[in-house]
């Protein structure tokens, strides 16, 4: 759907504002010289103009005054039957409506007064709405105020363009994201407001991620000191080995949950590039395979990354294609195309609901149908495989595979 600018909307209702003003102001002229609103007194006047007309020619007087005066005149004997005019003659007025009447007239104001002798002059001024030059001039006023006006609209919408920018980059994760404020408008108050509530999110969740990773960290200790004692109950027989077996596997997936939480915080905390390396990406990705017996297969490609942090979004991809992937081995890929690198892990698992797909990179999500602690993962995985992708300046995207399956890949550029 088309998006409707707010200056737009702006721009037009000046506009739209200015072209009504001026139909209006056209229509109230016209209707002030309709005839009806002529200001008066009217009969010294008529009464000066009749003084200059010959009465023993009142038909060429008459024209040859109204010619000098740039007036129309009509001349009417008492009976009301013309004697003399210039142009078209006026409207003949009733004597029951008094000795000075308005006429209406269509070229102009035009009126009627009652002489001394009896008689009744007409005159009017010989003036006419121009519908042409008003429409010019209508046509330039409405240039002249779309010229003035789209600067001022978009002087106020700018403001909010502004502000619509910061808040899209803080939506997408960008916390640190605030709006410069000046003035003490609307729109000053709105971006106050927003970075006042940005700076209490940002407050919440530093305090969440430091509490996480100091209890992640001080969990290690205790963890290790169980597992020397645990060590230490082994007697021998049969029982107690596999008993001392199984509670050293779920010290070592317990362990593994508190380094995932501590790499979690630390990707948080410190969003910016650390210290880099030139990785082989083929090279990485044989030695993670022959840990599960993935097939791996591609060109010899190159990054620039941490390659402890690439080291682990790749073992967990592979992780977790073994897990979900069913008795099929695991294929890897690694392709290059101009200046990115794609890493490729493929399974023939029964792949992701599609409802699932846009959550499967959320932190501790599960696919429904894997309960947690059954296959040994608590979903922190793919989140660190997004996370470090993302930390790198790439992208991780999943699409189902063609014939079943799942197909993840991990989009990086060339270093």
């Amino acid at each position: 759907m088309m998006r409707r600018h707010l200056y737009l909307q702006i721009y037009a209702a000046f506009v739209l504002i200015g072209v009504m003003s001026v139909c209006a102001a056209g229509f109230v002229a016209q209707t002030l010289f309709d005839g009806r609103k002529l200001p008066d007194p009217l009969g010294p006047v008529a009464a000066l103009v009749a003084e200059q007309i010959d009465p023993a020619d009142p038909k060429a007087s008459t024209a040859a005054v109204g010619e000098r005066l740039h007036l129309r005149l009509t001349l009417w004997d008492e009976g009301l039957h013309p004697l003399g005019w210039n142009g078209e003659l006026l409207k003949q007025p009733d004597p029951r409506e008094g000795e000075v009447q308005w006429l209406k007239w269509e070229q102009g104001p035009a009126a009627a007064v009652r002489l001394a002798d009896g008689r009744w002059l007409g005159l009017s001024y010989s003036w006419a709405f121009d519908h042409r030059h008003f429409l010019i001039g209508l046509g330039v006023l409405i240039a002249v105020t779309s010229a003035l006006t789209l600067p001022l609209a978009r002087r106020i919408t700018r403001r909010l363009e502004r502000l619509r920018a910061v808040v899209d980059r803080w939506g997408a994760g960008e916390l640190g994201a605030r709006f410069p404020v000046h003035g003490r408008d609307e729109v000053a108050e709105l971006g106050r407001g927003f970075n006042l509530a940005a700076d209490k999110v940002q407050g919440l969740l530093d305090s969440q991620r430091k509490m996480l990773a100091s209890a992640s960290h001080e969990l290690r200790s205790p963890l290790a000191r169980v597992r020397m004692a645990v060590e230490l109950l082994d007697d021998g027989t049969p029982e107690q080995t596999a008993l001392v077996a199984g509670v050293g596997r779920d010290i070592e997936e317990l362990d593994e949950l508190v380094g995932d939480l501590l790499l979690a915080s630390r990707l948080q905390a410190r969003p910016e590039p650390g210290p880099r390396e030139r990785v082989d990406l083929l090279a990485l990705a044989v030695e993670e395979g022959a840990r599960v017996g993935a097939e791996v297969r591609g060109v010899a490609a190159s990054v620039s990354a941490d390659p402890r942090m690439l080291r682990r979004a790749v073992r967990n991809l592979l992780e977790n294609a073994r897990r979900y992937g069913g008795s099929a081995s695991v294929e890897v890929e690694i392709s290059a195309a101009g200046a990115r690198v794609l890493l490729s892990v493929l399974d023939r698992g029964p792949g992701v609901p599609e409802a699932d797909r846009a959550r499967i990179f959320e932190p501790f999500f599960r696919v429904g149908g894997h309960a947690e602690g059954r296959d040994g993962g608590v979903g922190l995985g793919l989140a660190l495989v997004r996370d470090i992708a993302q930390h790198h300046g790439g992208e991780v995207r999943y699409s189902p595979r063609e014939g079943g399956g799942s197909r993840f890949e991990v989009e990086l550029a060339a270093g």
